[in-house]
């Protein structure tokens, strides 16, 4: 996973061209158009990790081999903020056996900050740094994440009556992975195994509540029951 990342790191800060932030005529498999720095992404990403199991990609799919363990990888997740140059994008594997999750990758390729959760071992590794650091988390929080919140003007709406604060920054999995930095964390909308899979094995210990249209994570009990009460009504 490290290697994988870290290729892909260094291709982005080193040889991106032009080209690589054009779209394609192809649509992924998760049904979003694909940039050829997608394609070059899962590449990279199939060529270190298909010996381990079944790739489950979104933009290739399903690439069976009839191995035992499934790894479910978003190549880039935050496209649309990678080709416009904001600095929130990354990548999302998950590695899966008969529908159980027994590792989550989630690197944030502006920093260089890969968060991974294995043998219930959570760990920030930093490329810069070569280093290996227990995740460290402030407890001064001051507002939380809403991913796709452009699509709910009424659940924004009832956020700000209720004076919960937030932001919707564009790349699900590295928002939901951090979920401990935020007051909470809400996904709307379409729910993807390739975006939620890592980040939810690795903030498997926090208040979480799932359906087909919501993602909801907290460390707060009150707050998180307070939201849930807001995206149910």
């Amino acid at each position: 996973m490290i290697l994988s990342n870290r290729e892909l790191f260094f291709y982005i800060n080193n040889n991106l061209t032009n080209n690589d932030l054009k779209f394609t005529e192809k649509i992924g498999y998760g049904g979003d158009k694909t940039l050829n720095i997608d394609l070059i992404a899962e590449k990279i990403f199939i060529k270190y990790l298909e010996v381990f199991g079944n790739i489950y990609s979104e933009e290739c799919g399903r690439l069976s081999s009839n191995k035992k363990f499934d790894v479910v990888i978003d190549p880039l997740d935050g496209s649309d903020n990678f080709s416009s140059n904001l600095a929130y994008y990354g990548t999302s594997i998950a590695l899966v056996y008969k529908e159980e999750i027994l590792a989550g990758f989630v690197c944030n390729l502006a920093n260089g900050v890969l968060t991974y959760k294995a043998f219930d071992e959570k760990v920030k590794f930093e490329f810069f740094l070569e280093s290996r650091n227990p995740l460290l988390v402030s407890n001064d929080k001051k507002f939380g994440i809403f991913e796709r919140a452009y699509a709910y003007p009424k659940i924004c709406t009832e956020l700000r009556h209720q004076n919960i604060k937030f932001r919707s920054p564009g790349a699900v999995a590295i928002s939901l992975c951090n979920a401990r930095n935020y007051t909470f964390v809400l996904l709307a909308g379409n729910i993807r195994e390739f975006d939620i899979l890592a980040s939810l094995y690795i903030c498997n210990d926090l208040f979480l509540y799932k359906t087909d249209k919501f993602v909801l994570i907290s460390k707060n009990k009150v707050l998180f029951n307070q939201i849930k009460e807001i995206i149910k009504e």
